[in-house]
């Protein structure tokens, strides 16, 4: 904040007056209210995007959800606003913008009136899949980092490596898609080549294919419901060594577990989990916490805290405060004041 009122006083002493500098939280979600903006892309990691995101639905924005935590944290209350503000609500995530584009359009939002069956939704299994469990405990956070298939930022590829992106776009999908925990199933598909697919009541199953490359969501959401160059190579067939898929082991991802449970607790639980998961990812990346102990914070959390109800932001927030400092609370007692390393 120093930094942008140094930066606007320079401009008006230039006489630049006309030139707003905005920063912070509030900065972010005047920008996503502007009348002359049309499409909100949000893609801010974690919690932190969930007001700048709620703020352009409430003004009517086409919004670009590549931000799994808003509606995993608010889900109803994210839904209500999309529709009573005539926003627009298009995936960006790779498997949810998959699942849309293999389901017809325009469509009520019930799976059954579809003639869908299930959701199929995939994940690599990151880069300890493979791993034999006893050496999860002394993985370091380079080496969870380092994914086989996509290029993406620290955290988002932690929580690939324990596979809780999956369970929190397990959530997220429920709320999109506006359907039942039963019909979504999780496929391990190491290749990444297959993003998503849609089962259909008549043995159908159509599945989105494309290289690991972000900008074919981004360029298909940002050109709905027509399509764009997004400078991607199409696939080749010809030189896929083959196309692979497993169920995902519980042993080894349990962060699956808790996801789809703080779902079915409801109310403030996905915030719980959420809070509760950044945290941990924090503390392991900054070698605190061996990387076993980010599903172990995350089910402290939620077994000791009450889950509300998740009717206002307000609500939303106080959770999510609550969860973080009962998360630091029980990494500081079990392995900052015991000695313990992390690696």
């Amino acid at each position: 904040e120093r930094k942008a009122e140094a930066f606007e006083a320079d401009l008006r002493e230039k006489g630049l007056d006309a030139t707003k500098v905005l920063c912070g939280l509030q900065g972010l979600v005047a920008v996503s209210e502007l009348a002359e903006v049309s499409q909100v892309m949000a893609g801010i990691v974690g919690a932190a995007g969930l007001l700048p995101t709620l703020a352009a639905a409430r003004a009517g924005k086409r919004v670009l959800l590549a931000n799994k935590e808003a509606l995993v944290m608010s889900g109803e209350l994210f839904k209500r606003a999309i529709a009573e503000n005539g926003a627009e609500l298009l995936p960006i995530d790779s498997e949810h913008n998959a699942i849309f584009q293999c389901m017809p359009f325009p469509h009520d939002g019930r799976l059954e009136s579809l003639g869908i069956d299930k959701i199929l939704l995939t994940g690599s299994g990151g880069p300890f899949r493979l791993l034999p469990l006893e050496r999860l405990q002394a993985v370091t956070p380079d080496e969870a980092c380092a994914h086989p298939n996509w290029v993406m930022g620290r955290k988002i590829s932690v929580d690939s490596a324990s596979m809780m992106n999956k369970g929190l776009e397990f959530i997220e999908a429920c709320y999109l898609f506006g359907t039942e925990p039963g019909r979504i199933e999780i496929v391990v598909h190491p290749e990444s080549v297959i993003h998503s697919m849609v089962a259909y009541t008549d043995g159908s199953v159509l599945a989105q294919m494309g290289n690991p490359d972000m900008r074919t969501p981004i360029a298909h959401a940002m050109a709905w419901p027509d399509r764009m160059d997004a400078g991607v190579k199409p696939l080749n067939f010809f030189t896929l060594s083959g196309l692979n898929f497993e169920r995902p082991d519980p042993q080894r991802f349990p962060c699956l577990e808790l996801a789809q449970r703080a779902l079915e607790e409801g109310g403030t639980a996905a915030a719980v989990l959420n809070a509760a998961n950044e945290v941990a990812v924090q503390n392991f990346l900054d070698k605190v916490i061996p990387f076993t102990a980010i599903p172990e914070t995350i089910r402290y959390s939620l077994d000791h805290m009450t889950v509300a109800a998740s009717d206002s932001i307000e609500e939303i927030l106080a959770a999510d405060a609550e969860s973080r400092m009962l998360s630091n609370q029980y990494i500081s007692n079990s392995f900052m004041q015991s000695g313990i390393p992390a690696l």
